[in-house]
């Protein structure tokens, strides 16, 4: 990471967009900073990453004229410049602007603007840049100034600087000078009721618990509508009520994301990469031959072509341009049903970024499984296309309908990206067996319950009515989350590495299936840990495990008890102890689950699909 050409820090790349992406705040040793918007970022020194249904996927939910997926920024393999090191990166800017003097006898607190603090920089560890004041600490040395450590944040995404004058004074920044604040700890929790800010003006001292909380109303501005990382002076005015939140904290930044699978366009492997290349290649397709493959080797997706020839090259571009086009935009946009029916297909595919293998399903399961299918390779592309502060978004694929904070000044015309690659196995349910049981009353029974609860928790946040996933998808995700804890026993990755892929839906082609894969950044993906649990011997017995396991819960009968209805939540018998699982696992943000769906529970008997199997 950079900011004002010097570099401050590093990240992974995938950091950039699950934890560190754009507006949000990472915390240095010393030092806290913001990733700023994508108009600060240099895409020439970022590389095209070919999805195109993500791409497409992306220009929708924006509705912008989205060229590209792009990574980071990074630096070519076959640069060993030092300055080059230096230089390139992610551009950040300081936030917050206010520090505190480290020095307990001073506790100095104001904006860098002041010049009170003096930046130290570290050519060669930048995890050692740090600003300093001039008062002279114990040992004779200059103390450290740390960022102060509360902000401002509201619903829309805004993040301001807490307003320190303000607060001190009552409601009231004074127009003079002479005013010089010091934040001081009194006792030893750390906590905020035991911060006081101090002005030097001689107002009473006022401690930071009258800030938190449902005492912070009266005691704060409403926000001005501040986007730090997009470096505006411009206030859009917001008038939301603002919140006091600590620096760091988590629910200062959720990404909003659309994930893609690359999928077969064709059986033979350079005939795929043709295709998934499609849009640098087609300039060539309309040249004559020998035109074209003068033109080949200096394009810039070439190097991912070149094993193949010039020769073979041509003959599957002819190829791809000579086939007939998909007309049906709806595809483009759906991500989940192309999937699907890449999972579902008769035969296996063997291809570098998409291989499976079919997998007779285990004797245990031969009721309600129809087909299992081992993903040995898979490539998952992620896009980030904007963030939301103080509530996670609504959870789902789209997003739903939750407003959502730019992450460029201009509509982009590229987002960043992250690829991963991995292994996966597919679990596909029986639709006669599943159609049966969600017709059963006592089935819609629990189904209006739960209904009920999902219609009050988005009346609750002023969210309009619908977007009601369906009784097949909360039993569906429930069994996801029952074997993910079981798959993470077993395969030697952590739970937190284990993602699901929901595939729900009854309408004119009805899905029932699960998904659960694991992927990592590496060019080779994962190991193969996870596949080898998918055999038929080894399947059944784990199925049955985690089963076994979802039918009791340590926090039973509270777990068991709860009624959605009631209190307004979007998950029936589901807690941390039996099925919630971490946020890089779930799709759905633990949402949308209910162990009585699945199995018997000490209140609920008979309702759950494999509750008799």
């Amino acid at each position: 990471m950079t900011g004002s050409s010097l570099r401050v820090g590093e990240l992974r790349p995938n950091q950039l967009l699950h934890t560190y992406g754009v507006g949000a705040v990472a915390d240095m040793p010393n030092l806290s900073v913001m990733v700023c918007g994508l108009d600060e970022w240099d895409p020439l020194r970022t590389q095209v990453v070919p999805e195109d249904r993500l791409l497409a996927a992306v220009r929708a939910k924006l509705r912008a004229p989205v060229e590209a997926l792009r990574t980071p920024p990074h630096i070519p393999e076959s640069s060993d410049s030092f300055g080059e090191w230096t230089r390139v990166g992610v551009p950040v800017t300081l936030f917050p602007r206010w520090l505190r003097c480290t020095n307990p006898r001073c506790g100095l607190l104001a904006p860098v603007e002041t010049g009170l603090f003096e930046l130290l920089p570290h050519a060669f560890s930048p995890d050692r840049i740090r600003y300093v004041h001039g008062c002279r600490g114990s040992g004779g040395g200059r103390p450290t100034a740390v960022p102060a450590r509360f902000v401002l944040a509201c619903v829309h995404g805004h993040l301001d600087d807490f307003p320190w004058m303000f607060f001190a004074h009552r409601g009231v920044v004074p127009e003079y000078g002479g005013h010089t604040l010091t934040l001081e700890e009194q006792g030893t929790t750390g906590d905020a009721a035991s911060l006081w800010v101090r002005c030097s003006c001689g107002v009473p001292q006022r401690s930071m618990a009258q800030a938190i909380g449902e005492k912070m109303v009266p005691n704060l501005p409403r926000c001005r509508g501040r986007h730090p990382h997009l470096r505006s002076d411009q206030f859009q005015g917001c008038g939301e009520e603002a919140r006091t939140i600590g620096l760091g904290a988590t629910n200062s930044w959720f990404g909003m994301q659309l994930k893609a699978f690359t999928l077969p366009q064709a059986d033979a492997e350079i005939d795929q990469r043709v295709a998934e290349l499609w849009k640098m290649l087609e300039l060539a397709a309309r040249l004559p031959e020998e035109d074209a493959k003068e033109l080949l080797p200096n394009l810039r997706c070439w190097p991912e072509l070149e094993q193949y020839g010039v020769d073979e090259v041509w003959k599957a571009i002819r190829r791809h341009a000579e086939s007939p086009g998909d007309d049906d935009q709806d595809d483009e946009l759906d991500l989940v049903t192309p999937e699907w029916n890449a999972f579902t297909r008769a035969q296996p595919v063997r291809l570098p970024d998409f291989t499976t293998e079919k997998e007779r399903p285990p004797a245990e399961g031969k009721r309600w499984l129809e087909e299992v299918v081992l993903v040995t390779r898979l490539r998952q592309v992620s896009a980030l296309y904007g963030f939301t502060r103080i509530d996670a978004p609504e959870w789902g694929e789209d997003g739903g309908d939750t407003e959502f904070a730019p992450i460029s000044v201009a509509r982009p015309t590229w987002v960043p990206c992250a690829e991963m690659r991995g292994e996966g196995i597919f679990l596909r349910f029986r639709e006669e067996e599943l159609a049966t049981w969600e017709r059963r009353p006592d089935v819609r029974r629990r189904r209006a319950r739960l209904r009920r609860g999902h219609d009050t928790w988005r009346a609750r946040r002023r969210l309009e009515p619908g977007h009601w996933p369906g009784i097949r998808y909360l039993l569906l995700h429930t069994f996801a989350h029952a074997l993910i804890r079981e798959f993470a026993l077993e395969s030697g990755y952590s739970a937190a590495g284990i993602g699901e892929r929901i595939y729900s839906g009854t309408g004119p082609q009805p899905m029932a299936g699960v998904l659960l894969y694991t992927a990592a950044p590496d060019s080779e993906g994962t190991l193969g840990g996870l596949v080898t649990l998918g055999r038929r011997d080894r399947l059944g017995t784990l199925i049955d495990q985690a089963l076994d396991a979802a039918g009791l819960c340590s926090s039973d009968p509270l777990c068991a008890e709860r009624d959605p209805a009631e209190h307004g939540h979007l998950y029936g018998s589901a807690c941390h102890a039996c099925l919630f699982a971490s946020e890089t696992s779930c799709e759905r943000g633990n949402h949308y689950l209910d162990r009585a769906l699945l199995v018997d529970t000490v209140s609920d008997l008979g309702i759950g699909f494999l509750a008799a199997r």
